[in-house]
C-alpha cells in the first residue's frame, strides 16, 4: 500500500493531506474543485486520525511500517469489509473512485492498467492484463470488471486473509518489486 507520499519511511498526516489532493485531482481528471478537495480532506484526514488512534502506539505522530502491520493485524485480519473501521471502509471507497476513471461504476481493464502503469516500473502490458485476468471471478468478467462491492470484498481479503488468493493482484501484477506474502510485505 502506498499511502506514504513523501517516502520518508512512515505516515503521517502530511501524507493523507497529499493523498486528499491527489484524489481530488485524479477524480476530476486534471479538474480542481476545492468542494471536492475539502470532502476528500474530510475523508483523509480522518483515516489518518483513525490509523493514528490504531497503530501510533508511541503516540509520536508518526506510524511506523511495523506499527502498521500490527494495526491491520488487530482491525482487519479475519474480517469482511463490513468490519472495518469507518474511515478505512470510506478510504477504499475513495481508492475505488480514483480507479473508476470513467465513473460508470466498474474498474474496466483499461483502468486497472492505467492505474498500475502509473505506480510501478512495468515494461510488459501483458503481465497486467495477466494480472486483471487473475482478480476477476466470472461475475466480473460478464460485468467487464469490478464493481465497488467487489472491490470491498476483494480489499477486505488482501487486507484480512493471510493466504494468498485472487485479492493480491487488486494493486497490480506481482513481480519482482512486489510479491505477496500476508503481512510481512506490506508497504505503506
Amino acid at each position: 500500500m502506498y499511502l506514504d507520499v513523501d517516502n520518508n519511511g512512515y505516515l503521517d498526516e502530511r501524507d493523507f493531506a497529499c493523498l486528499a489532493l491527489r484524489a481530488t485531482i485524479i477524480e476530476g481528471k486534471g479538474e480542481f474543485v476545492y468542494g471536492k478537495l475539502q470532502e476528500n480532506q474530510h475523508i483523509m484526514l480522518s483515516l489518518w486520525e483513525e490509523i493514528a488512534e490504531l497503530a501510533d502506539f508511541n503516540k509520536d505522530g508518526k506510524i511506523t511500517v511495523d506499527e502498521f502491520k500490527q494495526a491491520v493485524q488487530q482491525c482487519c485480519l479475519g474480517k469482511r469489509y463490513e468490519d472495518f473501521p469507518q474511515a478505512m471502509k470510506m478510504f477504499i471507497d475513495s481508492n475505488f473512485k480514483m480507479v473508476d476513471l470513467n465513473d460508470d461504476g466498474v474498474i474496466a481493464a483499461e483502468e486497472y492498467r492505467f492505474n498500475c502503469i502509473t505506480k510501478f516500473p512495468i515494461d510488459d502490458v501483458e503481465i497486467v492484463d495477466e494480472a486483471f485476468n487473475n482478480l476477476l471471478n466470472d461475475d466480473d468478467r460478464r460485468r467487464g470488471g469490478l464493481t465497488l462491492s467487489r472491490y470491498q470484498e476483494l480489499y477486505a481479503e488482501f487486507l484480512g486473509n493471510p493466504e494468498e488468493t485472487p485479492a493480491v493482484y487488486l494493486f497490480g501484477p506481482l513481480s519482482e518489486f512486489y510479491f505477496y506474502d500476508g503481512l510481512d510485505n506490506i508497504e505503506i
